[in-house]
């Protein structure tokens, strides 16, 4: 997923103004929590991992619908694609991506 607010990509995080959550390598909880917050204020949040960290962006998803489930929360769109990625040494690599939206009941 490309960042247009500057932040470095893999590092995680929660981006408060674009309502997208960025998985990472911090614990899951963390995504978890930032995604819970979110979905406070906003009624839709787009948690988007790519590569290695799809698994943990559907664990994510997947904590927030079971464990709040009474609360309300359903999955929305989900888009999977991929990215083209120069490598540093110099090598073209695809990286697949994934946006699940997650929304308010």
């Amino acid at each position: 997923m490309s960042t247009d607010s500057g932040k470095d990509k893999g590092k995680g995080g929660s981006h408060e103004y674009n309502k997208e959550i960025f998985i990472g390598k911090k614990p899951l909880m963390v995504y978890v929590t930032s995604t819970l917050i979110q979905l406070a204020n906003q009624p839709t949040v787009t948690i988007k991992a790519r590569g290695l960290s799809i698994g943990s962006a559907v664990d994510v998803s997947q904590i927030i619908l079971k464990r709040m489930g009474n609360i309300g929360y359903a999955i929305g769109d989900v888009k999977i694609g991929s990215e083209t990625v120069q490598s540093e040494d110099g090598r073209t690599r695809n990286v697949s991506t994934i946006e699940i939206e997650i929304k308010r009941g």
